[in-house]
């Protein structure tokens, strides 16, 4: 539990309290060795499934807990601010994020036989999206389906920064269908697929990482991957769109688990200032320690508000609509995260790097996050076109 305390804690007070408590029985030194030794939490998985916590998303008629993004938002704050980071956070969250864009296009089967098992920690499926040659430039992806005579697909292409692709069931997997043309918006062409990630007719390799071992990032090969008709998600040709459900949803999770790894370095490096001691004085004593922790403290304040309007936004509005507002608490959130961790690195001094204290494990995290699910450059770009009117820069 957090030594410092933040006053917009008060809303979710029972649900934040309930993720406490289950990560409470996993300390720092359980994530720092599945960190070293690159491997899948699989324990603390299955009881964040047995909490329903996986479910929390999840209608009730299909075993979820009928609850909100903001719902599962606290409860992911809280898993961060355990100091799992985001080891932990990305072994849990990764097979949620297809749940909105389901939840929007999947037909009544396709809910039935995917949300469940989702909610119960028995079906993990991964995003596959990125493209080695297209980044962060969606529209230009290569990976192909080719529809088949009985109406099935063939897939072939490959994906990278595969999150989970070793310990996935399926990847909901964006492919192109039809070529893009004058006259089609930029994203249509694009198909959803929820596609196997078992067979000879995919490869999963490895991508070596320096953090976030936990959870591998993977490349994938496709080489006439089989996907069935009644795995299309949504409408054919207009994936991309049904797709931001999904990758706004993302970035509004991302951004309460970087309050929490903010939250986290604020406390590790205030518990540490009042302890230290040198020239017969705490560290803490000192402005040049005070200062930059307590700025790291009102910017997670400050991000904190524009997360929580964000949410509501998403909750009044749809995943799709909020682009501006998803996109500004994903910046500020991650920023105010990798400021806290900078500076506690700083005040850890030369500890800093002594793996007990697990500040360089948080700071490599965070600094991941000012990099992905989208780079923060870009989404400075993506601000100054959509709210304030400028030229497209790229």
């Amino acid at each position: 539990m957090s030594r410092v305390a933040f006053p917009y804690h008060a809303d979710r007070r029972d649900l934040r309290e309930s993720a406490r408590t289950m990560c409470s029985a996993y300390p720092l030194d359980y994530w720092d060795q599945h960190d070293l030794d690159k491997e899948f939490a699989q324990e603390f998985f299955d009881e964040f499934a047995k909490a329903g916590f996986l479910g929390i998303m999840v209608p009730e008629e299909y075993g979820g807990g009928g609850g909100s993004m903001s719902d599962m938002a606290a409860v992911l704050e809280e898993v961060a601010a355990s100091g799992g980071g985001l080891n932990a956070c990305s072994s849990v969250h990764v097979p949620l994020l297809c749940i909105p864009t389901i939840l929007e296009f999947g037909t009544p089967e396709q809910k039935e036989e995917y949300l469940r098992p989702i909610a119960e920690g028995q079906l993990f499926v991964t995003f596959g999206v990125t493209e080695p040659n297209a980044g962060t430039d969606t529209t230009k992806i290569e990976t192909t389906a080719r529809r088949q005579a009985d109406g099935s697909y063939l897939v072939n292409g490959a994906k990278v920064w595969n999150t989970g692709a070793l310990r996935g069931d399926k990847v909901l997997l964006l492919a192109r269908t039809s070529a893009q043309s004058p006259g089609r918006r930029s994203g249509e062409g694009l198909t959803l697929f929820m596609a196997d990630l078992a067979g000879d007719s995919v490869d999963i390799k490895p991508i070596p990482k320096i953090g976030r071992n936990a959870l591998p990032s993977c490349e994938l090969f496709f080489r006439d991957h089989p996907v069935a008709a009644a795995d299309v998600i949504g409408e054919v040709d207009q994936g991309f769109y049904h797709l931001l459900h999904s990758l706004n949803g993302e970035r509004l999770l991302l951004s309460a688990e970087a309050l929490g790894m903010g939250r986290w370095a604020i406390d590790a490096a205030v518990q540490y200032a009042n302890d230290r001691v040198v020239f017969d004085r705490p560290i803490g004593k000192n402005q040049a320690v005070q200062h930059p922790l307590a700025e790291g403290y009102m910017r997670l304040l400050a991000a904190s508000e524009v997360v929580a309007r964000a949410l509501a936004d998403y909750e009044q509005h749809g995943g799709a609509a909020i682009g501006v507002i998803a996109n500004a608490a994903k910046f500020l959130s991650t920023e105010a995260a990798f400021f806290c961790t900078d500076n506690a690195m700083q005040t850890f001094g030369g500890y800093a790097y002594a793996r007990e204290y697990h500040i360089g494990r948080h700071w490599i995290e965070s600094r991941l996050q000012r990099l992905a699910p989208v780079n923060n450059q870009m989404v400075l770009n993506y601000i100054a076109e959509r709210a304030l009117h400028l030229p497209r820069s790229y």
